[in-house]
């Protein structure tokens, strides 16, 4: 019998829900609402939009209509967009119904109420939302790998909106947003039980099983699932020549990283299915209903890690019906960071050239972005997206070839319009930091700049004029020095993806022009950035050092939905930041942050505080909180224990 054997439970498609994931409100503007949805059946859609009994107006869709695209037999997603005819009123609560009828019988339309009840918050009929006429309460964080062993950050999201629903709640309590910066999934980094649900979402729905080239004895995804090397042994289905040699190390060198990281790049998603699979499995309980997470056989090394993994995996399912009620209630935006495609993602100049070199690994990250443009990227700025693209993305999902997935991956590959900026107040600008990349001119191991000079250029035009920003960008622009330091020093001695050594300061040109954009006469008054990636969280604020009309600064950083740090070894780090990079300490002078004044913000008390604690580790989601200036009143992190943890203001002597 196989190492790895897993036998598929039947299920027939007229047993499945209507809706398998969604609905998840996307953009919102005054004269726009944007749902993301994903149905079982080919179906005919209505959604109307109330403020509160009074019908606004409301729209229909046919089963083809231009936010449609087959993602499989059995799966069919939706980005639905409603204009009314008139701008949505502001500030004030609103509701949206979705109604379905599959194209394949005579079913009377269903609305939200009798196909997904248990969406709704109290004794509410429709799933409600409010349009901010400023960014006055926002919830962000990044981070959320199921088998990590905490519980998941965002059902905090749900409980901030459960108290914002309460007789006595102001509208100050409904967040004008959520902002998810990044590792929304681990494309690279699956447990065994997710990556047993995934394949069996593939054969349940239908999903692709797209060709797959440069594999020993694997040409598509139902050959993979047959393979010895399935589970927790992908990395051994490459060829065994010196080019897979040299693509191991570079892209599937996860495991070997002790310190930064701790991935399972042995369960790498490779094909277009388990990547839309895994969507489904992290935004809805539903098709978590049709797995056998028990239906699997392995050896006994590999069984022991599938068993520690199960009761996190489990209970991450646990939880998912309140992530869905809480994404069909508040507006979503999203920005991939380098897990959503794969670990250390353009992080060298060397990395590209092994690994677009190479048509397996080309092939896994044009698959992860073909994903993430279906699943987030395009439910961001749905405009922004050219039809021919979208159609294309059709046209593979409908009738693929080997030769039309590659010319799709390409063009993705080349897309220059992940990045985004919504015209709130303040402005949030939402910063594409993977695929825009400096690449140094100094080897092909060192760290290439996040953004390149034409992106950094459009930047500071996009900043030019504005009073005050929201600037998302993923890793954190002023960072942990002293992390930074050893990410460099590793550098020095050509271990830059070891460590994981991508920050804003790890490339002299890519840092040097994002601290002058600061520098800019013309540039925001007020400026709060929004990061995560590292997963731990903390507060700066920053100034410029010699300058009497400095704008102000916010670096807040939310880490991890659900995944932190070595408790530890963040400890070690907290402690030894705070002495070798003191206010009076002359170390400040050698980092390029020389000529910004930085001084980090006081975590309250709370359980397992420390003394001078400044980093705070542990699951959850931030949350921000702005006055009228755009300038925030309130910094915290809410905990999924329930605890809900304040960054106070430093004192005087913590600027460094």
């Amino acid at each position: 019998m196989s190492a790895h054997k897993q036998n598929i439970k039947q299920t027939p498609a007229s047993s499945l829900p209507l809706i398998l994931a969604g609905p998840i409100i996307r953009h919102v503007d005054n004269g726009q609402l944007v749902v993301w949805l994903v149905t079982s059946e080919a179906v005919t859609i209505e959604m109307s939009c109330y403020e509160a009994e009074e019908c606004l107006g409301g729209t229909a869709f046919d089963n083809d209509h231009g936010g449609y695209v087959a993602l499989g037999a059995h799966a069919h997603l939706h980005l639905l967009t409603f204009s009314p005819e008139q701008t949505f009123p502001q500030d004030t609560w609103l509701s949206y119904d979705i109604g379905i009828k599959p194209v394949a019988n005579d079913a009377p339309m269903q609305w939200l109420s009798e196909t997904s009840p248990e969406l709704m918050y109290g004794e509410a009929k429709r799933p409600d939302f409010i349009i901010k006429s400023r960014i006055d309460h926002v919830l962000h964080g990044s981070c959320r790998k199921p088998h990590h062993a905490e519980s998941d950050g965002l059902l905090r999201v749900d409980d901030v909106l459960a108290t914002a629903r309460e007789a006595d709640a102001d509208i100050a309590g409904q967040p004008a947003l959520l902002m998810m910066s990044g590792d929304q999934i681990y494309a690279d980094d699956v447990g065994g039980p997710v990556l047993l649900a995934v394949q069996q979402v593939i054969e349940l729905l239908g999903l692709p099983d797209d060709p797959v080239e440069g594999l020993k004895n694997c040409s598509c995804g139902k050959e993979l699932r047959g393979s010895d090397n399935n589970f927790y042994g992908r990395t051994k289905l490459l060829p065994d020549d010196k080019a897979s040699a040299t693509l191991r190390e570079t892209f599937f060198m996860g495991a070997s990283k002790p310190v930064f990281t701790s991935a399972n790049a042995d369960n790498h998603l490779i094909t277009l299915g388990e990547v839309l699979a895994m969507y489904l499995l992290v935004w809805s309980p539903v098709v978590w209903r049709y797995v056998d997470l028990d239906n699997v056989e392995l050896d006994q090394e590999k069984r022991a890690r599938y068993q520690t993994e199960l009761p996190y995996v489990q209970s991450f399912v646990e939880g998912l019906g309140r992530v869905q009620r809480a994404l069909a209630h508040v507006p979503v935006y999203m920005i991939f960071d380098d897990h959503d495609v794969t670990d250390d993602w353009n992080l060298t100049r060397g990395w590209e050239e092994s690994a677009y070199g190479q048509p397996f690994s080309r092939r896994i990250i044009g698959n992860a972005l073909i994903g993430y443009l279906l699943c987030q990227g395009w439910g961001n700025t749905p405009d922004k997206f050219p039809v021919d693209l979208l159609d294309q993305v059709r046209d593979v999902l409908e009738h693929d070839t080997q030769q039309k997935h590659d010319d799709l991956v390409d063009l993705l590959l080349k897309f220059r319009g992940w990045n985004y900026s919504l015209e709130t107040q303040p402005k949030l600008v939402v910063l594409d930091t993977r695929t825009q990349r400096w690449r140094s001119e100094y080897g092909e191991g060192e760290p290439s700049g996040l953004m390149d000079w034409e992106a950094l250029s459009d930047l500071q035009q996009e900043l030019i004029g504005q009073d005050a920003v929201i600037l998302v960008s993923p890793p954190p622009i002023f960072g942990v020095k002293l992390i930074e330091v050893i990410q460099r020093i590793f550098t020095w001695f050509g271990y830059a993806l070891t460590v994981d050594a991508e920050n804003w300061m790890s490339h002299r040109g890519a840092a040097q022009v994002i601290l002058n954009i600061f520098r800019h006469p013309r540039t925001p008054k007020n400026f709060v950035i929004l990061s995560g990636d590292v997963h731990y969280s903390f507060a700066y604020d920053v100034r410029l050092r010699d300058h009497e009309e400095s704008p102000k600064i916010w670096q807040i950083t939310s880490s991890g939905i659900k995944g932190t740090f070595p408790e530890k070894l963040l400890l070690i780090f907290d402690r030894l930041n705070r002495w070798l990079f003191a206010s009076h300490s002359p170390l400040n002078w050698f980092t390029r942050r020389r000529h910004m004044h930085i001084r980090p913000r006081r975590p309250a008390d709370h359980t397992g505080r420390y003394r001078h604690q400044r980093l705070l580790n542990g699951n959850g989601i931030g949350r921000l909180r702005l006055n009228d200036q755009g300038e925030p009143e309130e910094i915290e992190v809410l905990w999924v224990d329930g605890q809900d943890i304040k960054f106070g203001a430093g004192y005087e002597r913590d600027w460094h």
